[in-house]
């Protein structure tokens, strides 16, 4: 299942980076593609949950503004 996560304070690919290392910590997140142009996070999953992604690019410093399926 791929979700969309719409991430807001990266500014920079240094950000991106920052988010897809947080985000591919996360088990059960198989693969990351980061948009800084389009402020998100295409993530494929098997078994993550929301709130452990939501979790893991808060910590790294930036804010979901929301998690859909995409």
């Amino acid at each position: 299942m791929k979700k969309r996560i719409n991430i807001e304070g990266m500014s920079c690919n240094h950000c991106v980076m920052h988010v897809k290392n947080a985000l591919s910590e996360v088990a059960g997140v198989k693969s990351v593609e980061v948009s800084l142009e389009g402020k998100y996070a295409l993530v494929d999953v098997e078994g993550a949950s929301d709130d452990a992604m939501k979790a893991a690019v808060e910590d790294a410093g930036y804010d979901v503004i929301s998690i859909v399926e995409a």
